[in-house]
């Protein structure tokens, strides 16, 4: 007997189905929250927080959380990400998060 398991991802605010789609998590009030987004509804689940989180005090990271990464020591930009992607035959937004495979495919090759 053959099995064939398929994973959907599927952004818990459209419901529409996307190979893009990541995990997000977030805390309000003691309660912790998880959502799974596409790039485009991730920046208006940020952008809305935005204010908020402009002014709140930041009392530490929660350990697999997940924000926006910026150019750093630590790695490329996200437009030095597409850029590569890019010539490399990968698929990618021009704007938003840059997809985790597309990190870790940077960083294999590198």
């Amino acid at each position: 007997m053959a099995q064939k398991i398929v994973t959907v991802y599927t952004d818990d605010l459209t419901g529409m189905e996307s190979e893009e789609v990541q995990t997000h998590t977030f805390s309000l009030d003691g309660v912790n929250y998880e959502i799974d987004l596409v790039s485009d509804n991730y920046d208006r689940l940020f952008e809305a927080l935005a204010p908020f989180i402009g002014k709140g005090r930041k009392i530490g990271r929660v350990k697999g959380a997940s924000r926006p990464r910026k150019a750093s020591a630590d790695g490329p930009s996200a437009e030095e990400l597409r850029a590569w992607a890019r010539e490399n035959n990968f698929h990618v937004n021009d704007r938003g998060r840059v997809p985790a495979t597309i990190r870790e495919a940077y960083e294999k090759a590198h």
